[in-house]
């Protein structure tokens, strides 16, 4: 007698096992999920990807299935151990590798030492930036970091040339896109040559349930590509009037974290090379919603900039991006000086600042509209 096999299809597990569920009544943020293993192959897959830059500049990449994408997943998994043993070390031991008076972003940030919002209100993280260069070997001048980081070498590096190597494949696609000659956007993104890239770990502690307020302001990144590893949700994005129902206006909407993916979002630098065809949407980080509120919240980012002397500005030689208006003329400032210009505007935040001051800070660093 014929038997017949009965193929059962497992549902994904699209939550994190030892952390609270995301709400499943919270509204989410329309992001693509694409497939890090289909884009080494489908070309509809990299006509998505496009399609994401330019519509939203999010999406999720699942990295599932893919060698690579197993191995960023695997080293990300392993940074988020870390990461508690970082912020451990306690703020008077970190305050120490705060190099703001130096006039550099690396290294720590403490809590309550930015701006937020109109009303002056501080942020409620805290940070550590890595630099690529110090780590690399690439720095002529390397900071000093704690010594567990230097303890994680490896796994540091690993994840950095990982994160990298995906950054440029993501580019690779891009230019293919906007029809330009091959290495055009990739050769301003070289591992080995000096440029603001860092992996940043974020903890943001649970907030009084009387006292909610935005952990870090609305923003744009800075930079080409943002590679966002989160568990928990906080993540919000506004999305533009495009992908917003006729007659309401948009909303701050969560970006809900997925295992086994990460977020990836445009930076402003990719919008200079393209003159406003690819998109670097604004974004902010609030409370995560429901039961999660209740738990820190660590995130792990690798950011990608242009290399240090690399001038933001349109790039030549493609059918596809807009040409320049009649008599426009372009900013002359190089990555290292933009990057700078914009971490720092808003770090200006001192003890005992009174409210009115940081309520000018905000509208003088650009950032209330």
């Amino acid at each position: 007698m014929a038997t017949e096999t009965q193929t059962r299809t497992q549902p994904e597990v699209l939550t994190f096992s030892t952390l609270p569920p995301f709400p499943a009544d919270i509204p989410t943020a329309p992001l693509h999920r694409l497939s890090l293993s289909k884009l080494r192959s489908e070309s509809p897959e990299s006509e998505r990807l496009f399609s994401s830059c330019k519509d939203l500049g999010f999406f999720y990449l699942d990295l599932r299935q893919d060698d690579e994408g197993e191995s960023l997943l695997k080293d990300a998994d392993n940074l988020f151990n870390l990461a508690p043993k970082l912020f451990d070390l306690g703020r008077d031991e970190l305050q120490k590798y705060d190099y703001k008076s130096q006039g550099s972003y690396m290294g720590y940030k403490r809590f309550g030492s930015a701006v937020v919002d109109e009303k002056g209100n501080l942020d409620r993280n805290e940070f550590y930036n890595i630099p690529k260069d110090d780590f690399l070997g690439i720095s002529s001048k390397p900071f000093a970091h704690p010594q567990v980081l230097h303890d994680h070498n490896s796994l540091i590096t690993s994840y950095m040339r990982t994160s990298h190597s995906l950054v440029v494949f993501i580019l690779r696609h891009i230019e293919n896109h906007l029809h330009l000659p091959a290495e055009t956007v990739t050769s301003l993104h070289r591992q080995m040559q000096i440029s603001g890239d860092q992996v940043r770990f974020v903890k943001s502690p649970p907030q009084p349930p009387s006292d909610m307020r935005t952990a870090l302001g609305k923003h744009t990144d800075f930079g080409s590509i943002t590679i966002l590893f989160n568990r928990l949700g906080g993540l919000q994005i506004l999305p533009p009037p495009s992908l917003t129902p006729a007659g309401q206006e948009p909303q701050w909407t969560y970006v809900k974290p997925l295992p086994g993916h990460c977020i990836v979002n445009l930076g402003d630098a990719m919008v200079k090379f393209t003159n406003g065809l690819l998109r670097s949407n604004i974004h902010r980080v609030v409370s995560p919603p429901g039961e999660q509120a209740k738990e820190t919240r660590y995130s792990l980012v690798y950011f990608s900039r242009p290399e240090d002397e690399v001038i933001l500005k349109r790039l030549e030689g493609s059918d596809v991006i807009p040409e320049l208006r009649d008599g426009e003329k372009e900013e002359e400032v190089n990555s290292k000086e933009w990057i700078k210009l914009q971490a720092m505007r808003l770090r200006n935040v001192k003890e005992g600042m009174s409210d009115e001051d940081r309520k000018k800070l905000w509208q003088e660093a650009g950032r209330g509209t």
